[in-house]
Order: C-alpha cells, then sequence, then structure tokens
C-alpha cells in the first residue's frame, strides 16, 4: 500500500512544469492535470494491496533522474492511516491518506478521507482530496474499476480564493460522454473561470486557457486558446499483464535497495515469499507478523489500563518519522514530516526504529 501510493509521482513532470508558472490559474490548471494522473493505471490494476504494519514505511530517492524522493510511514493502525511527504524540483508534496468501505453487495466503495498539498518554490500552495473508487462486479463477472464524484483544488496562502472544481463523471451504459471522463475549471477569487480541463483519468488531459466568454450565465459559452496537453498516459509494455500491470515505475520501486530502514515494505518477509511463489511458507509469516502486531497492541492496551487506573500519564504510540500537529489550513490534526529520515539514513542510524519484521 505504501508503494502504491509512491506512485502518485509517476507523472511527477507536470508538477516541475508547474513549479516554473509564473501566473498561478495556469499552475492550478497543471496541479488538476497531477491529480487526475495518480488515477492512470487504477483501471488495470485491481488487485488489493498488503495493509502495512503500524510502523512500517516505504522510501524512494530518485533525486538524481527524476528529481523527487519519498517517506511513507504507517502512522496509525485503528484506522488504517499512511503518512507521505515528497520533495521534488522546486515543489513539496505531502499528504495523508486513510479512507472508509462501503460494501453495497454488489460493488465496493473506498471513500478517501485524508488531504494532500503541494507548496511550490514562490510559497503557491494547493491542497484536494480524493475521489472515491468503485470496484465493481465483486461477487460474479470481471473486476473492474470506476472513479467519481468532484474535486475541489483550493488555493493557500499566497492563492487564497484561486479554486479549481473537478467532476469525474461515472460510467453510465447510456451516457453520451466518453467514459472515464473528467472535466473542470479553474476560478479566480472573483468567482471567473480563466481556465478549462477537459480529458480522462486514464489516458489524457488537456488545459485550455479562457480568453473570452459569450451566452448566458447560466449557459456561458467560453473561447479559449488552443489546447495544451498537460498529461498523457505513458503506454503500458506489451507484456504488462505478465507482471501484474506494473508500470516500468512501479517495477523499479519494487526492487530490493540496501541501505533502507528496517522497517520498509521491500524487506516485510510475507510479501518477498509471496512474491517468489512460496505460498505456504508467505501465509505462515502473515499469521506471524499480524500476531506480533497484536501481542504489542495488547502490551500497550495493557499498559494504558494501568496508567488509567493509578492516574498516572500514559503516552500514546508516536509515529517515528512525522509527528501530529495542527494544520494551519484546515484546523484539523495532521500528521506533519520531522525531516529526519534521510539525515538517519545517511547515518545509518536506524536505532529508532522498532522491530516489526
Amino acid at each position: 500500500m505504501l508503494q502504491r501510493l509512491t506512485e502518485d509521482f509517476e507523472y511527477s513532470e507536470i508538477l516541475d512544469v508547474a513549479s516554473r508558472c509564473d501566473d498561478a490559474s495556469e499552475q492550478l490548471a497543471y496541479v488538476a492535470a497531477f491529480t487526475i494522473s495518480s488515477y492512470s493505471t487504477t483501471s488495470s490494476r485491481i488487485g488489493k494491496p498488503f495493509n502495512p504494519l503500524l510502523g512500517e514505511t516505504y522510501e524512494y530517492d530518485r533525486t538524481d533522474d527524476l528529481g523527487w524522493k519519498v517517506i511513507n510511514e504507517q502512522v496509525s493502525h485503528h484506522p488504517p492511516m499512511v503518512a507521505q511527504h515528497c520533495v521534488g524540483r522546486g515543489w513539496t508534496c505531502w499528504q495523508e491518506f486513510t479512507m472508509t468501505s462501503k460494501f453495497r453487495g454488489k460493488y465496493l466503495q473506498i471513500v478517501p478521507l485524508g488531504i494532500a498539498y503541494v507548496e511550490f518554490k514562490n510559497g503557491n500552495k494547493y491542497s484536494w482530496r480524493k475521489v472515491t473508487t468503485t470496484v465493481h462486479n465483486i461477487i460474479v463477472g470481471k473486476l473492474w474499476v470506476d472513479q467519481h464524484g468532484d474535486m475541489e483544488i483550493i488555493g493557500r496562502g499566497n492563492t487564497s480564493g484561486l479554486k479549481c472544481h473537478l467532476k469525474f463523471i461515472p460510467y453510465s451504459y447510456f451516457s453520451k460522454e466518453s467514459q472515464r471522463r473528467v472535466k473542470g475549471a479553474v476560478m479566480d477569487s472573483s468567482g471567473k473561470v480563466t481556465w478549462i480541463i477537459n480529458g480522462t483519468w486514464d489516458d489524457k488531459v488537456e488545459i485550455c486557457k479562457v480568453t473570452d466568454v459569450s451566452g448566458s450565465e447560466t449557459n456561458p459559452v467560453y473561447e479559449t486558446n488552443s489546447p495544451i496537453v498537460a498529461w498523457s498516459r505513458k503506454i503500458p509494455h506489451p507484456d504488462s499483464q505478465k507482471y501484474y500491470n506494473f508500470t516500468l515505475l512501479a517495477c523499479q520501486m519494487n526492487e530490493p535497495e540496501e541501505g533502507v530502514a528496517p522497517t520498509d515494505s521491500r524487506l516485510r518477509p510475507d510479501q518477498r515469499l509471496m512474491e517468489n511463489q512460496m505460498w505456504d511458507d508467505a501465509n505462515k509469516e502473515k499469521v506471524r507478523l499480524e500476531e506480533k502486531q497484536r501481542a504489542v497492541r495488547r502490551v500497550r492496551e495493557s499498559e494504558a489500563e494501568q496508567a488509567a487506573q493509578t492516574g498516572q500519564p500514559y503516552k500514546p504510540y508516536e509515529p517515528i518519522w512525522f509527528k501530529q500537529v495542527k494544520d494551519e489550513d484546515t484546523g484539523g490534526v495532521i500528521h506533519k514530516y520531522t525531516g529526519k529520515y534521510w539525515e538517519c539514513k545517511s547515518k545509518q542510524d536506524w536505532s529508532m526504529c522498532p522491530d516489526i519484521f
């Protein structure tokens, strides 16, 4: 799951372009294209990822060629929550990912609850929440995935007042729209539409600058410049079905790497045994790891109970690389990166890592 979330940066070059935009509205249009690109592989990747163990991490450093590096940590088990922090060329992106799921008989709905941010070197900052994912044919038939709902990308700080509304149109047998369609508009602080976004979440997205508006207030007609392709999906390898429809980046991300934290997903034994088709051993390891996690949780619950009975304060579980702080934009609580992971990696000092495997 931690690796899967890192695939959000498959098309990080969109943010590289956005960081060079002088016009905030144009920058927001590119940010919108980036948020859509994170769904590019979901139509062909329907397998359920492993649930991370509490304290499990995943890091990936592609600074030399792709210009970004990321650290993820499972910061909560109930509810399951991942904190992520990524630094790129002229931008920083961070998010909390948690969700609820609703089983509706024929389909399963996954509703993300976390919030994501990107901030550029000039101080421009934007936030958004992901849309609903529905997995169809849970009981009978071939599984397929749809993304639908409304996404609001909001300008923060310097760009306060700017916003982009995106509509992910749900699949419909009777719709005249192309399937997997996304459309939207960037609006300035006065509500005037400045950019139009149009495309599909599994293929490409075009952005157009609005030059003139005609028609009525309820049915405006926008004249635009020629469309700019802000993002188009990289064509998967013809043999990709043989390796779980992974993209090249997903395959590279899964390669074992020396020097990572001992809690890194790639060191997780049940996952690696399963990849090597040692099914029985993988199942035994999975049971062992889950029981080990439960035992640690039981000890914490017992200590918390004893502290409550004696009136002593009890320190709850704290993540290793993130800390809970008040979100200056929403007023809620968010996990913020402490900035220590890469420093500890350079020293190979993993003394603060829990023994989870």
